[in-house]
């Protein structure tokens, strides 16, 4: 068995040769576990730019940490590392991240007094963060919401924070929101594949609604809005229902984002000077301005 340094992780372990993979051992991915990557991705996924290791390789050692703590096998490849990065499953709000905490503990842990001792210095893959001052912070956060308890290394979750972890425990409880659309133009299936995933990265259950998509009629209720805690209200085609949903949202104190293709051709009708559309071309593009808008 030779050495090789992970790439995800950079720190230099044992490799053993498994056909067309290599299995590396015991790195900061992988303290107590081990995880597979395939031979020939390896110097085509070492030639990423700088900025690019940057944003992916933090977000890929977590999701190995994090299955593998979980007795998952991870066997990767660079065909795998995209939609890795895209998928629902990786958290992006600190609320999302420190649930991931919790989930530690709660997995380390036999009973809320039993303490779990944490290297910190290699362990913000814990939750998914990019760099020790994050997961400081999500830390200090979990301590004044009176989630954990820290004493040095050593870490324990308070019995509120047992049970919200136990809660978690089977899956994140994602919160409901609702998606209107008003533009038949707008194919709902392009909002599935784009847009939906990265709501449901920031904690949200997005369930979609295309006013005027007369092939896929599916009506939404008071009681839904009533339930959501999030709605994404998009004005392109300017149905009047659309604005009545969101409205009734606003009414209940219920969070409204707006949003509206850019297109000069039509004057888009803004009933409150409160009311500032995110302006967006593609779903690509949509895609990206709100999972910004939902991690401010």
């Amino acid at each position: 068995m030779g050495k090789k340094y992970c790439l995800f992780c950079d720190e230099l372990v044992p490799v053993e040769a498994q056909g067309d993979y290599d299995r590396y051992v015991g790195c900061h991915c992988s303290p107590e576990g081990s995880y597979s990557l395939l031979r020939d991705s390896y110097e085509p996924i070492n030639a990423f730019s700088h900025g690019m290791k940057h944003q992916m390789f933090p977000i890929i050692s977590a999701y190995i940490r994090e299955q593998t703590d979980c007795d998952e096998k991870v066997n990767l490849s660079i065909e795998d590392l995209e939609p890795l990065m895209n998928s629902p499953k990786i958290p992006v709000t600190l609320e999302e991240k420190g649930n991931r905490f919790l989930q530690y503990l709660y997995r380390h842990a036999e009973n809320p007094e039993k303490p779990v001792v944490i290297l910190l210095t290699h362990s913000y893959n814990l939750t998914y963060s990019p760099n020790l001052q994050e997961l400081v912070f999500i830390i200090d956060k979990l301590k004044s919401d009176m989630l954990i308890i820290r004493e040095g290394m050593s870490f324990k979750l308070t019995e509120k924070g047992w049970r919200e972890a136990a809660a978690r425990a089977g899956g994140r409880k994602l919160k409901p929101c609702l998606v209107i659309l008003s533009d038949s133009d707008i194919g709902s299936k392009e909002w599935t594949e784009k847009v939906l995933p990265k709501i449901e990265q920031c904690g949200y259950m997005p369930r979609l609604f295309n006013i005027r998509d007369t092939a896929n009629p599916e009506p939404y209720s008071m009681e839904q809005i009533a339930e959501s805690k999030l709605i994404i209200a998009d004005l392109s085609g300017q149905a009047p229902e659309v604005y009545f949903a969101a409205g009734y949202a606003l009414g209940l104190n219920i969070p409204v984002l707006w949003t509206v293709k850019n297109n000069t051709d039509e004057k888009l009708f803004i009933p409150s000077i409160d009311i500032r559309p995110i302006l967006w071309d593609t779903t690509e593009e949509l895609a990206s301005l709100v999972l910004q808008r939902l991690i401010q």
